[in-house]
């Protein structure tokens, strides 16, 4: 068994998709660690409070994100590879009439009741407006990522990454730090280098002749038939990932929920491996698939279960690391974080093993029985917080993030293996 994964293993790094990953999950570790170098920072001259409102404000833009443009970038991604350079000139623009038409739904929602939205969320008004731009701009900046990814231009992504990181975090420092801006300066750091690479990304697509002046009707269908299905997908995620923010602040404090926000920070660095792998292996899995060709997919299933257990010791490793080293890196106030990491590092591992399966799913356009599970298990993911927060605290809400994105995972390959057969079978699979 040791021999035929170390040989799998060494067939899988001299592949083209490993390289490729490899360059994606770089540049999303190098990305994702600048905001983590800032923990000393952030977590010495904001407050458990501060924290705990800059929190909420990110759920809130999560939310928003999973509306304003319905998702369509996805179908974008899904019809590269059956379209002409033409066509998908054609299908960007009518994504981007997609994005205007959401904009004007949700600003409306705003005009009528975005003075409920905000008590709801413990945030000034204007907030809301805010993360609608940041919201719009990140649907524009993904169309422009997921372009440069299905044509495997990892270098660019990464840059493009690292440059928009890199000035929301030096903008948080002078606007916090030197400045005295306190959560509100991480909020507007945020706010001007979304506008900035809003901007940038305009200019992309159009010197990259992806935007164009036709609309087409079939175009409009299919990619609102992809994104609407993925919303309930996406807000049950959502659910999952932030619902327990609003738990936590309402049975414990939105102190306690700051300081539960930093080691979640932390565990989420497993997601960031788990999205940087998935974003090369998706496209180069589609194009595999297409071919219809049992050794490839047997290949494919190899691969799959080193993964997960990868993952898993990657979860472990890191929360190893983080016991050792996150009462030097984080101020006093936030010293108690380190006991959610393992929890959130475990869930996301389940979430990265989820990310391998789903795809199927996407490649056979079966994406509303994704929404429909993740709505359920969201659904499920609320009342264990209800239950676990009273009892357990903060730790409850790890508990239950934890168990969704196990339940999510295994209730997923139940379904993508009766849609779409895969060689699962791991003692077949020793034999060939």
């Amino acid at each position: 068994m040791v021999n035929v994964m170390k040989l799998e293993l060494k067939r899988i790094t001299d592949t083209s998709l490993f390289k490729t990953a490899s360059i994606y999950t770089f540049s999303h570790l190098l990305n994702k660690a600048i905001p983590f170098l800032l923990l000393p920072i952030l977590t010495r001259y904001l407050s458990a409070e501060d924290y705990g409102i800059v929190s909420m404000f990110g759920v809130v833009v999560a939310i928003l994100i999973s509306f304003v443009g319905l998702n369509t970038h996805g179908a974008v991604a899904r019809n590269y590879f059956d379209k002409s350079k033409e066509n998908m000139k054609t299908y960007v623009t009518s994504t981007i009439s997609i994005l205007i038409f959401s904009i004007s739904l949700i600003s409306l929602i705003f005009i009528i009741g975005g003075r409920f939205i905000a008590s709801l969320t413990s945030l000034p008004l204007i907030m809301l407006w805010v993360a609608l731009i940041i919201s719009i701009a990140q649907f524009v900046n993904s169309l422009t990522l997921v372009l440069w990814q299905v044509q495997r231009k990892a270098t660019q992504y990464g840059l493009f990454n690292f440059a928009k990181s890199l000035m929301d975090v030096s903008l948080s420092i002078v606007l916090i730090v030197g400045m005295g801006f306190a959560w509100r300066g991480r909020i507007y750091a945020q706010l001007i280098a979304s506008i900035v690479f809003l901007l940038v990304s305009i200019v992309l697509l159009r010197k990259n002749n992806w935007i164009g002046n036709k609309v087409k009707r079939d175009d409009l269908s299919d990619a609102f038939k992809f994104g609407l299905p993925l919303i309930p997908h996406i807000v049950g995620g959502i659910l999952i990932t932030m619902i327990d923010r609003f738990f936590i602040t309402n049975y414990s404090g939105i102190a306690e929920t700051g300081i539960y926000t930093v080691g979640y920070q932390v565990g989420a660095v497993i997601n960031v491996f788990a999205t940087s792998f998935n974003q090369a292996f998706s496209p180069w899995l589609y194009s595999k698939l297409k071919l219809d060709s049992v050794s490839i997919k047997i290949k494919i299933v190899k691969m799959t279960y080193i993964y997960f257990v990868a993952i898993i010791i990657m979860a472990i490793i890191l929360t190893i690391a983080a016991n050792i080293l996150l009462p030097f890196i984080v101020g006093k106030q936030f010293q108690s974080s380190n006991i959610y990491v393992f929890w959130i590092a475990l869930g996301y591992a389940f979430h990265g093993m989820y990310f391998m399966i789903v795809n199927y799913l996407f490649y056979i356009k079966k994406t509303n029985f994704i929404g429909l599970i993740t709505l359920i298990l969201a659904i499920l993911n609320i009342v264990l917080n209800m239950i676990m927060v009273p009892i357990y605290g903060a730790l409850g809400a790890a508990y239950a993030t934890t168990i969704a994105y196990l339940l999510q995972f295994i209730l997923v390959w139940i379904l993508s293996a009766r849609l779409y057969p895969m060689p699962w079978n791991p003692i077949s699979l020793l034999k060939k």
